[in-house]
């Protein structure tokens, strides 16, 4: 156990850092647990505030601003639940005795692109796409002829999401790839973004592992899941993979997890090419894909994760039959005023939905779930997605 952690009793508070639709089932999971859940975002009403008891609203790349909320709060644990951290101020908060889910140390090095990757490919010696990394559109230029080539992906350092993505097939769009990625970075932060190589992939997965506070670990079934622009929109449970493929996962998971300290849930992506398990991304807290365990399983990934940082026992998994979800997403800008079709989505067969109650909307953005079972895959996954199509958000 590690020694620097609480002893395996609730705490009264957790203080949650980002409070998207990931830290409202986090709230929801902490409530059902008697926790006190203070959740802090840069926009008012965002979902994680409308089931906590308290919230703030603040940038949290604002450092001092940070500390004076976690001065205020006392919170027993600090979950972050977003990329835009000053970790630096999560790492001076862990020393000084405020533990960080999994660990000031996870966190930093996961929510940093190229952190990650020099770890995992240079240290670990671990299969990654190729990458590099450019501070100028001179420097994009020059690595995608020189060093990456074509097609290639540029991303921003600083988000594991679609925003600040896009696929480069040639020199005549790197300008605009770099806009793209750079409106991404953080103020104050010299511009930077990262060049990885385009993988031909079969398919793409996401491996959920718990690792407990005495150190065992428990892997998840794989999870595959189909991407947009770089963002997930549906994601299924189990996914087929091959028995090999999945070994090959687990291992590479398991090397790096040695690297990376703390309790919890971790979410790790790879490419599947037929010949090749290539790490992709790494998530130090449940994974958006991992919505799917809503209705996969008990306890769900939200669940998993206060249990392993808390100390909690996890006697077993149950798993339900095969599950989907698919994203619904809003298609225009503006403020949310109501949801429609909601009647007719739960007419589809086990059917459950899950809207987030963003107040805005804009063009792709993330505004529910559609979650449904089935005999198989394939049938959950028809079953999620024609409910998801059923529900059309209005914006003002």
């Amino acid at each position: 156990m590690d020694a620097n952690l609480p002893s395996p009793n609730l705490p009264s508070t957790i203080l949650l850092l980002g409070a998207g639709e990931l830290g409202r089932e986090l709230a929801i999971a902490a409530h059902n647990l008697g926790i006190r859940v203070v959740a802090v975002d840069r926009y008012d009403r965002a979902p994680a505030m409308q089931v906590a008891h308290e919230s703030e609203v603040l940038s949290l790349l604002d450092g001092a601003a940070l500390r004076r909320v976690v001065e205020r709060v006392r919170p027993d644990y600090i979950i972050p639940e977003m990329e835009a951290i000053r970790t630096e101020t999560l790492a001076e908060l862990e020393a000084e005795g405020i533990p960080v889910a999994p660990s000031a140390e996870a966190t930093t090095l996961t929510l940093n692109r190229e952190a990650i990757r020099r770890a995992v490919a240079l240290e670990l010696g671990i299969r990654t796409p190729v990458f590099a990394v450019a501070d100028s559109p001179e420097e994009l230029r020059r690595v995608c002829d020189e060093t990456v080539g074509y097609p290639c992906v540029v991303k921003s350092l600083w988000t594991s999401s679609g925003r600040g993505q896009s696929v480069v097939t040639g020199p005549a769009r790197l300008d605009q790839a770099w806009v793209f990625a750079a409106e991404e970075g953080r103020p104050g932060v010299p511009q930077r973004v990262l060049v990885e190589e385009f993988i031909e992939f079969r398919a793409e997965i996401t491996l959920l592992v718990v690792r407990e506070r005495d150190g065992r670990i428990t892997f998840l079934p794989p999870i595959g899941h189909r991407q947009e622009m770089g963002a997930y929109r549906e994601s299924w449970m189990p996914a087929a993979v091959e028995a090999g493929e999945l070994d090959e996962a687990e291992r590479v998971s398991r090397r790096i997890l040695e690297r990376l300290p703390g309790p919890g849930v971790f979410g790790f992506e790879f490419y599947l090419t037929g010949t090749e398990v290539v790490f992709s991304e790494l998530s130090a807290r449940p994974h958006d894909t991992g919505l799917v365990t809503l209705c996969s399983q008990d306890p769900n990934q939200f669940e998993l994760h206060l249990r392993a940082l808390l100390g909690l026992p996890i006697p077993g998994i149950r798993y339900r039959t095969p599950a989907a979800s698919a994203v619904i997403l809003a298609r225009g800008d503006g403020e949310v005023l109501r949801y429609e079709g909601v009647d007719r989505a739960f007419q589809v067969e086990t059917a459950q939905i899950r809207l987030f109650g963003k107040p805005t909307g804009y063009p792709l953005r993330r505004m529910g779930v559609a979650l449904a079972n089935g005999e198989t895959v394939e049938e959950a996954r028809a079953r999620s997605l024609e409910a998801a199509g059923r529900i059309e958000v209005r914006l003002d």
